[in-house]
């Protein structure tokens, strides 16, 4: 892995395998990126088994939840089984949990909890679904809050690009940065000629360009950090008001901005893998056929 996507293992991450997006749909994950959880959907497809994928992320995100949709019918996955054997092989280093469509009998439901939570002993959790979407988001946010889904981070970061910018006027001058990162909360920049800016000064009116995303916001000097050849300069989000963070349309707005730059390099990553994994495994399995042949 080149050394520029290294930043991208960073962070818990929760996927989603083969769930229903009937119960699950894919709009839950931009929302929960606001509460601080890097949420993601693995599907199985014709290019690489639903097995060849988990192990992908196993062996590649560390630190990392996976939810079973165990109700999604997969060509040769015995769901009881496979979840028991990662389990076993694993253990705490992987931690899972399972979803499935709610029962009519609840002597169905509790077999499946006593088998899962107990027999095979996963840590997250075995949650039935409402066919009522809605119910769900709120039910698996609570069930992510209670695994601390968000691991250490408060808010996820998106690395932004050199064309993403900062600009605002102070002391009788205008000051020109290159955003290093931004969350819901902060956002990070250097400058080639840096202001002597003290600390918890509050710069009103601020132009940030994050990746064509073009903002108005007030911000608070907050930090300084020394990097190899210049400063670090760490801003938090204010509103006119004076109360931290962003007003609700902007908020919605770099959200949505900030999903597609942490998500979007993500799932590049995840395709080149899944790709290489099964070209990895039709070789390995040609060479098998060839020697027993």
């Amino acid at each position: 892995m080149e050394e520029s996507s290294k930043y991208l293992l960073e962070g818990r991450k929760t996927f989603f395998i083969c769930p229903d997006v009937s119960m699950f749909p894919d709009t839950y994950l931009e929302d929960y990126l606001k509460r601080g959880y890097e949420t993601y959907i693995i599907n199985d497809d014709r290019i690489c088994t639903i097995k060849e994928k988990v192990q992908v992320i196993i062996d590649t995100f560390k630190d990392s939840i996976l939810f079973f949709y165990i109700d999604t019918p997969i060509e040769d996955v015995n769901w009881k089984e496979y979840i028991k054997e990662l389990q076993e092989t694993y253990k705490d280093s992987v931690l899972i949990g399972v979803l499935y469509a709610k029962r009519t009998k609840e002597n169905e439901m509790h077999a499946l909890e006593r088998y899962y939570l107990y027999d095979v002993g996963i840590k997250c959790g075995c949650i039935a679904l409402e066919y009522q979407k809605d119910k769900n988001f709120t039910l698996i946010d609570k069930v992510m809050f209670a695994n601390q889904a968000c691991g250490r981070r408060k808010n996820i970061r998106a690395f932004c690009d050199l064309s993403s910018t900062v600009i605002f006027n102070y002391d009788k001058k205008k000051w020109l940065g290159k955003i290093s990162d931004v969350s819901l909360s902060h956002f990070s920049c250097v400058f080639d000629l840096e202001p002597k800016l003290p600390l918890y000064e509050k710069i009103n009116d601020i132009l940030v360009d994050v990746n064509g995303l073009h903002l108005h916001i007030d911000g608070i000097f907050v930090d300084c950090r020394k990097l190899e050849d210049r400063n670090l300069f760490i801003f938090i989000f204010a509103q006119p008001n004076g109360k931290q963070g962003l007003e609700e349309d902007v908020k919605t707005r770099l959200s949505e901005k900030i999903y597609s730059l942490v998500t979007d390099k993500v799932k590049g990553l995840l395709r080149d893998l899944f790709q290489e994994e099964h070209k990895r495994n039709a070789a390995n399995s040609s060479k098998t056929k060839f020697l027993f042949s």
